[in-house]
């Protein structure tokens, strides 16, 4: 019996699913609007491509979702959890308070419980002061039964993790297992307050998490399918449903890398950029040894500064919804605003009012999409200036995530991706695979589970070879309790950097662990 497996991801314009066999052949795709309710899309799509197949549905057995969930409910301030923020730093870090540079409008929302307490660790790994540990007793008492989730922060907790270790289990002891709590140093990089930001929007959403995940395991069983149910995360790999509740913030910005990951499955590369052009924004990666390649700066994440892991990605504003507004004395601008899954309605190929980057594209025989009739009145000369605009924005973008000027392979995938020519400057070879269109999907169904740790050691505790050996174990544990296949873990990231002003010939070591799904 043939095992089948099906891929969603959630974009700003389409939703799209692909059914796979388990050769990862594909048996069946679609492209559905996204909706409003992220969610309704999202079932749309399944169903679509569950009936498309026409596979029995007992044969579905795993089933992956890259979703927009959690990014939109922090970007739009809704279905956060009440939380309480418990800073471990005083008296060191009084200065400057929780929350500081958070918008005023999302500081309402998530700072009703905010405690700063007596501990944390210096730079070395010593203790500033003891773990005030009453004073978690007390707070525990005040916050039992007012707050759905908890965020832990210590002062360089990546060096060490006993004051956060121990204040979650007197918080455990206090108000239950079943509160959420989300630990900064399994979350964010050195720096204090991006990585206390990170673990606040953490906490923030993992109501969310817990509701997108029990709604997709509930609209799979309406329709038969009992499947193992996984979570695109940020790095291009999958996450069981418990990890993903427990950190669900690493589900942001999990569309475009499903992209590269696509691209790199469809065209068999594994060195390249990718360009990911949807209905609403163009995304340019680069795929480094099959995988994203990772931001080293600090990201905003809905007007907050967090230091968490995210894949190196530009945006912009340019996508087959695009609005094109025409002005005076022949002058035009590109967006950056877009109609989006309104497309099909708003867009003058089908019918609509507004003239969209599409319509530029059908009108001058690029692509055959709706009504090439509806379009003809358009002047061809100004729209070559608008066409060759457009590809110099995405040109742009390609030569910014280039590390020389050497022309290298771009690989196009994305609805959108049909829009642009055949040849761009800066690239050695430009690639249209089959099946480009629903590369985040693919992306999403064939991914891999990993696991990442960032931390800093002491190589004099165990000598230099142990020590990085230690850190693969521990990278190879969280892709296992992630959901990978103990027997097949690989490797697939690895950085160690000495950190000469910290006593014990201290290193700083990163290491991502990844293998195939644990069947």
């Amino acid at each position: 019996m043939t095992n089948y497996r099906i891929g969603i991801d959630v974009g700003g314009t389409h939703t799209d699913a692909v059914l796979l066999d388990e050769h990862y052949n594909v048996v069946a795709d679609v492209k559905s609007p996204t909706t409003d309710d992220v969610s309704c899309g999202i079932y749309q799509a399944m169903k679509e491509v569950v009936s498309a197949s026409k596979v029995p549905v007992e044969n579905i057995k795993y089933a992956m979702l890259g979703t927009t969930h959690c990014t939109n409910a922090i970007v739009e301030r809704k279905r956060l959890n009440k939380i309480a923020v418990i800073r471990i730093g005083a008296p060191a870090t009084l200065a400057i308070k929780p929350l500081v540079g958070v918008p005023d409008d999302l500081r309402e929302i998530l700072g009703k419980h905010v405690y700063i307490v007596r501990g944390g660790h210096e730079f070395d790994g010593r203790e500033i002061v003891d773990l005030d540990e009453q004073y978690i007793y007390n707070i525990a008492n005040e916050i039992k039964g007012k707050v759905d989730s908890i965020a832990i922060t210590s002062v360089f907790s990546p060096v060490s993790s006993e004051h956060e270790m121990r204040a979650s289990t007197i918080l455990r002891e206090v108000v239950g297992e079943d509160i959420p709590l989300s630990l900064s140093h399994e979350i964010g990089s050195v720096g204090l307050l991006e990585r206390e930001n990170a673990t606040i929007l953490n906490a923030a959403i993992v109501d969310v998490a817990r509701t997108t995940a029990e709604g997709f395991i509930n609209a799979l069983e309406k329709e038969g399918i009992y499947a193992k149910v996984f979570f695109g995360q940020n790095d291009g790999t999958l996450m069981s449903v418990d990890y993903t509740v427990r950190y669900p913030i690493l589900t942001i910005a999990c569309g475009p890398t499903n992209s590269l990951r696509g691209a790199s499955f469809l065209t068999d590369r594994a060195n390249s950029i990718v360009v990911d052009v949807g209905g609403t924004t163009t995304d340019v990666g680069v795929l480094v040894d099959s995988f994203p390649r990772q931001s080293s700066l600090a990201v905003e994440l809905g007007g907050v500064r967090t230091n968490f892991r995210m894949p190196d990605i530009i945006s912009i504003g340019l996508g087959g919804g695009t609005v094109i507004r025409l002005l005076d004395e022949g002058k035009f601008q590109i967006g950056p605003d877009s109609v989006g899954y309104r497309l099909r309605e708003k867009s003058l190929v089908f019918g609509g009012d507004t003239l969209t980057a599409t319509d530029i594209a059908v009108a001058l025989g690029n692509v055959e999409i709706g009504d090439m009739k509806l379009v003809a009145h358009l002047d061809k000369s100004l729209l070559i200036k608008i066409y060759n605009k457009m590809v110099e924005m995405v040109e742009e973008a390609i030569d910014k995530m280039k590390t020389s000027n050497t022309p290298v392979p771009v690989i196009l995938v994305g609805g959108g991706s049909v829009l642009l020519p055949g040849e761009l400057k800066g690239a050695s070879e430009v690639i249209k695979p089959h099946n480009s269109g629903v590369a985040n999907a693919i992306g999403s169904a064939i991914a891999q589970v990993s696991g990442q740790i960032e931390k800093i050691f002491s190589v004099d505790e165990l000598g230099r070879e142990k020590t990085l050996e230690a850190a693969k174990e521990m990278a190879r544990q969280e892709a296992i309790i992630a959901g990978a296949d103990p027997e097949n873990l690989f490797i697939v990231d690895f950085e160690d950097i000495p950190l000469a002003y910290i006593p014990g010939n201290a290193t700083k070591i990163r290491a991502k662990a990844a293998g195939p799904l644990a069947l």
